[in-house]
């Protein structure tokens, strides 16, 4: 940053001022001083020119009104922005509230303690509470209505300084005596602070100032620190909360009058007086720090005694208040910013994120690409690039250098262990340095090299494309600088404090004032020179001649790298110091093409100097982007950071330097020839230009020649000889209007000849399709169809790299162009029109699989074979199939085209699953694959494993049906296939018969398909019987338990039987209970124990009841299977003896009617009643 005084406002009667205070939103200064002394003024710019904003706009009082309320001297005045009221108190201990009131401020509250003077007053972030303290030691926090909060005595207690937490929860009081104590927003005692800057400190001391940034505008970096807090001898601490261990710890050397932070907390203020070295005088003074205590400038005020500072809201400037004057300083802050290839890149800090936000703003299309990025350290252009260094993490002490484009994309990156304090780049190499060593690294961006290019780097690249030099090694400087970062960190007595790099040459400037002079790409140590200033920017010309210099205290030089001398001894040096020298310089920045021309700004005068000769200044305040051509580009970085989302075009200023200015006057007012006259006495290519373009404009055709052979313009050179070639007057104006962009007066003037085709060529060139299109249709001739095809497949074109795929469409079915046609249907998920298209297509059309392929990727198998078969790739139609699990259609497929690896894929795929355990979808891809015979197989494995578990009943009842039904469909398989076989020669029942004689040719194990409802069945019964005999129809249950006596291969016996007892024994049926216990005691797989206790259950049962059945046994009338056995009703489990009876299509089934009819759907297979 760099400071300059630049306004002083003198105070009437030379009353002495005590204090100032700078509003920060509203931008009132408050001023008070002797003899009831308070002020209240304002700053304000008034000026139309876009160029004077910020500081160099001409500033006056707006507002100089005096308050009259105070007798006593002023000392203590504080603003509430959030209300607009001003609080002042003098030392009488009277306290007056103001309120502004159409224009003027107002007395609207008083107080007056009278036992006291008030030290300190400061109200909290959102202006509801205001904490007073008195010198005695009492303590008020009243409410911003006037209203007091609480009041308490700190007894013993000299109160000087008081500040509010930002949360606003505690509070912080200053004592006379040096100590520092912390109270809560209630006023109880917390802690008592320790000030570790006060170590080895001996003698009185008080503190003069606490000031605790609200964080408002967000922070410098994560964990900043920011409360401040000053003692008078100058020692202060900085610290990130209350509770902070390891504080910064400064020593300012000054005798502190009062501190504070500017408005985003990244520059912290300090305000006093020292001795002058030499002379037994005080000097005021203020120091600027940064919130981790490293010194950035030092200010001298005038006058004998300082009393105060106070900041402007934007912290662009600062009010010193000095004896009786009001002295202002202009603040040019470091911003972190640069300019590559049209784009401004800068920084700032928001409350909402604790990263930076970058912005990289386009200014050529007003377009802006946002990065967030933690812990920035800085920003650094060249070219087309940029570098952003960075800390990697808090964890670790790395650093990162991001190489980014232009629109904040990152390129590469490299992580580094030194402080990247300085940081320079070139077009190929980035230079970090610290303040001990420093690094080169050779970036590569993706980009064509010429073959001179790439034998200028094949050296370098040799050698590696990062390497490391400490700065005292002079002598090894040639080595292989690798990268061994632990020589990096060797102490050095002479610190590195400025570099700056050409294509050609690297400098680097020490504190002592020795710069070093390398060569670049190899980095060879050139030259030592010394100069009698400690360097803060440096700065080589388009050609590395000569190297700008501007010091610490704002003064720039200029130093001459290859001017031969003799020095005093007679020995011949190289390298001079130039005898010229400017003050209060700030920027400055050569020009890109002219190793004399550069500008500089000089407080808030931009001058342009050829051969070190000013030209007239001009007024601004903005920094120098680029200077190239006679221009230079100016950003009013200031303005833009006011409003830093929203960048303004207008903050960006070109200015023309005399000569160009010169020369366009000359040729508008005098002539080509006087202007062609004085550009050969001061030649530059674009002045050049600029007479060759006004030459074109007069047809001069000879002139604009010429003057493009001067400026080396071989497009211009050949456009010229082109119109000389026209034989129209009329034609060659038309062509210079095209080539000044005036594109419409051009076209306007072909359709004036009636040439169409001329106005058409023009827009086709420019690619504005929409003016061909409506000039194709406007004609009074026929349009050429090739060309309005292309016109609509290039506005198709439009649309598409828009994704308005809707009109792309429109465009594209005028323009037949079927393949953008198709990738549109496919982007609007149009995939009827997508269809459609494919059957338009010929056969074996190249689109066709490209469309097939859209159709796969959404799932539409029957669309994707469909456009597959249309261009002849059956394998690929049923690889879709395969793709899309489709194996029925991927199996019919193969068949009609004779592929005989379907079963083989089928198999392996099939294995896949088992393998894995994935039975069920083995069983899916057999059904889907129309293999129902061997999913019915694997579906009667499960059913069976299932019934093993003994647990789910209902469950392997639902596995057995699934499997009777794929061996239904492989019945139906069969016969459709008989059927196509033998279709017109013989009757149905022939081809049933055929079927079923396949059947068994094709199949040994005739099991499982001739009982596939058996499993199924005896579940159906065995949970009928329960379900019958939970809901008390005994009779019923024990009828359907008799019929499980069929299934005995599938139900264990002890299971069926048990039920069969029960069930008789509740229908008193003991006769047959007494059988099935008998048959339950005769069962194997009983053990000795079990079989014991149903011989003892059976006793107990037939002691009581003698073991007949009431009525005829159903024991032995209802038969085990067998010829003449009648079918069960599947709804009751009773015989069906009528000969009318309901039988279901699916499994063949039967039951009663009238037990049907009260069901929907099949009990057995669940297949809807008919």
């Amino acid at each position: 940053m760099f400071i300059y005084l630049c306004k002083k406002i003198a105070i009437p009667s030379n009353i002495q001022l005590r204090c100032v205070s700078w509003n920060k939103d509203q931008g009132f200064i408050a001023c008070g001083g002797e003899d009831g002394l308070l002020k209240v003024l304002k700053l304000e710019t008034q000026t139309d020119d876009t160029r004077l904003k910020g500081l160099a706009a001409p500033s006056n009082l707006s507002m100089n009104q005096a308050l009259e309320g105070h007798s006593g001297a002023v000392q203590v005045v504080t603003w509430n922005e959030q209300y607009q009221k001003l609080t002042t108190s003098d030392q009488n201990g009277l306290i007056i509230v103001w309120m502004l009131y159409k224009g003027s401020w107002y007395e609207e509250m008083i107080n007056n303690r009278n036992k006291s003077v008030v030290r300190g007053m400061s109200w909290n972030v959102d202006g509801q509470k205001i904490c007073i303290v008195y010198e005695d030691g009492a303590v008020i926090v009243g409410s911003v209505d006037g209203n007091r909060i609480w009041g308490k005595e700190l007894k013993g207690l000299q109160l000087s300084q008081v500040a509010w937490s930002p949360d606003s929860k505690v509070l912080i009081f200053g004592m006379a005596n040096g100590e520092i104590h912390i109270y809560d927003s209630q006023g109880n005692f917390i802690v008592k602070l320790l000030l570790q800057c006060l170590i080895n400190v001996t003698g009185a001391v008080s503190i003069v100032g606490i000031h605790w940034y609200s964080g408002t505008e967000g922070y410098v970096e994560p964990d900043c620190p920011c409360l401040a807090i000053c003692l008078d001898n100058g020692r202060c601490q900085i610290m990130r909360h209350e509770h902070d261990e390891n504080p910064v710890l400064l020593d300012t050397g000054i005798n502190v009058v009062g501190i504070q932070w500017n408005y985003c907390g990244s520059v912290l203020a300090v305000a006093g007086s020292q001795m002058s070295p030499g002379q037994d005088k005080q000097i005021n003074v203020v120091q600027f720090y940064t919130p981790f205590g490293e010194h950035l400038r030092t200010l001298k005020v005038p006058g004998k005694q300082m009393y105060a500072a106070s900041w402007e809201g934007g912290g662009l400037r600062i009010a010193l208040a000095v004896d009786s004057f009001i002295y202002f300083a202009n603040i040019r802050p470091d911003y972190k910013w640069g300019y590559c290839c049209n784009t401004v890149v800068y920084a700032y800090t928001r409350p909402d994120r604790l990263e930076y936000c970058v912005v990289f703003w386009d200014t050529k299309n007003n377009e802006k690409y946002i990065k967030y990025v933690k812990s920035l350290i800085s920003i650094t252009t060249c070219g087309d690039f940029c570098i952003l260094a960075t800390k990697a993490d808090e964890s670790s002490l790395q650093y990162v250098l991001v190489l980014c484009n232009s629109i904040g994309t990152p390129l590469d990156s490299k992580y580094i262990d030194i402080d990247p304090l300085f940081v320079t780049m070139t077009k190929t190499h980035v230079i970090v340095a610290s303040k001990e060593a420093f690094y080169i690294w050779q970036y590569r961006v993706a980009k064509k090299l010429t073959a001179m290019e790439i034998n200028q780097v094949a050296p370098t690249r040799k050698e590696g494309r990062e390497r490391i030099y400490h700065i005292d090694d002079e002598t090894s400087i040639t080595g292989d600088g690798s990268l061994d970062f632990s020589r990096a960190f060797s102490a050095t007595k002479d610190a590195i404090c400025c570099i700056t790099a050409s294509d050609k040459i690297l400098i680097m400037g020490r504190e002592s004032g020795k710069l070093h002079k390398y060569s670049l790409p190899n980095v060879t140590l050139l030259q030592n020179y010394q100069l009698n200033c400690r360097s803060y920017q440096l700065s080589l010309n388009c050609n590395s001649s000569r190297l700008a210099i501007i010091d610490i205290t704002g003064i720039l030089t200029f130093f001459d790298l290859e001017t031969r001398i003799m020095d005093s001894t007679g020995q011949q040096v190289v390298g001079e110091e130039m005898k010229f020298e400017r003050k209060d310089v700030w920027d400055m920045k050569w020009a890109n093409d002219n190793p004399d021309l550069f500008a500089m700004m000089e407080k808030t005068r931009m001058y342009v100097f050829r051969n070190l000769d000013p030209e007239e200044p001009i007024q601004t305040s903005g920094y120098i982007c680029n200077f190239e051509n006679l221009e230079i580009k100016s950003v009013l970085l200031d303005e833009i950071l006011k409003e830093p989302s929203q960048p303004n075009k207008d903050y960006m200023i070109n200015f023309e330097i005399r000569s160009l200015r010169d020369s366009r006057s000359l040729i508008e007012t005098v002539g080509i020839e006087d202007a062609c006259t004085f550009i050969e006495e001061n030649p530059h290519p674009r002045l050049w230009r600029l007479l060759a373009e006004a030459a074109l404009q007069r047809l001069d055709l000879k002139t604009a020649e010429q003057a493009f052979v001067r400026c080396k313009d071989y497009q211009g050179i050949e456009f010229v000889k082109r119109l000389g070639n026209l034989q129209s007057e009329s034609m060659k104006q038309a062509e210079v209007a095209a080539y000044f962009g005036r594109f419409e007066e051009a076209e306007r003037m072909y359709l004036n000849m009636d040439r169409r085709d001329l106005a058409i060529d023009l827009r086709i060139k420019l690619g504005d399709w929409f003016r061909v299109l409506q000039l194709l249709k406007t004609g009074s001739g026929d349009a050429d169809d090739a060309l309005l095809e292309q016109a609509y497949n290039a506005i198709g074109d439009y649309f598409a790299d828009r994704q308005k795929w809707m009109n792309a469409v429109q465009y594209y079915v005028q323009g037949r162009n079927q393949e953008r046609l198709a990738e549109c249907y496919y982007m609007l998920e149009d995939y009827d029109g997508l269809d459609k298209l494919a059957n338009a297509l010929p056969e074996n059309n190249k689109l066709l699989p490209e469309i097939a392929h859209m159709f796969v990727t959404v799932g539409m198998c029957e669309q994707a074979v469909s456009a597959f078969l249309k261009c002849n790739q059956a394998k690929a139609a049923v690889e879709t199939c395969i793709h899309l699990n489709q194996w029925n259609k991927a199996v019919e497929l193969a068949k009609n085209h004779n592929m005989k690896e379907i079963g083989s894929l089928l198999a392996k795929y099939a294995s896949h699953l088992l393998e894995k355990n994935k039975i069920l979808e083995a069983i899916e891809l057999y059904r889907k694959a129309h293999h129902f015979l061997d999913g019915a197989k694997l579906m009667f494995k499960i059913a069976e494993e299932e019934a093993k578990k003994r647990t789910k009943p209902l469950r392997v009842k639902k596995l057995y049906v699934l499997a009777a039904l794929l061996i239904e469909d492989y019945h139906e398989q069969i016969k459709n296939t008989q059927r196509a076989k033998l279709k017109g020669k013989r009757s149905e029942a022939t081809t049933a018969l055929a079927g079923l004689l396949e059947e068994d040719a094709s199949f040994s194990d005739n099991r499982i398909i001739d009982n596939a409802w058996r499993g199924a069945e005896a579940y159906h019964f065995f949970l009928l019987a329960q379900r019958q005999l939970y809901e008390g129809y005994v009779d019923a249950a024990m009828k359907t338990a008799l019929h499980l006596r069929d299934y005995e291969d599938i139900i264990p016996s002890v299971e069926i039987y048990s039920l069969l007892a029960l069930s008789a024994c509740a229908n008193r049926a003991f006769g047959t209970c007494s059988k099935a216990f008998i048959k339950l005691e005769s069962l194997d797989m009983l053990t000795s124990e079990q079989r014991q206790q149903y011989e003892d259950l059976a006793l107990e049962i037939f002691i009581k009841h003698s073991p007949k059945d009431g009525k005829k046994s159903d024991f032995d009338s209802i038969p085990e299977g067998g010829e003449g056995k009648l079918p069960t009703c599947i709804v009751t489990g009773r015989p069906i003896a009528d000969y009318q009876f309901w039988m279901c299509g699916v499994c063949k089934h039967c039951a009663h009617e009238q037990d049907i009819s009260n069901h929907n759907f099949c009990p057995l297979c669940h297949n809807p009643v008919g």
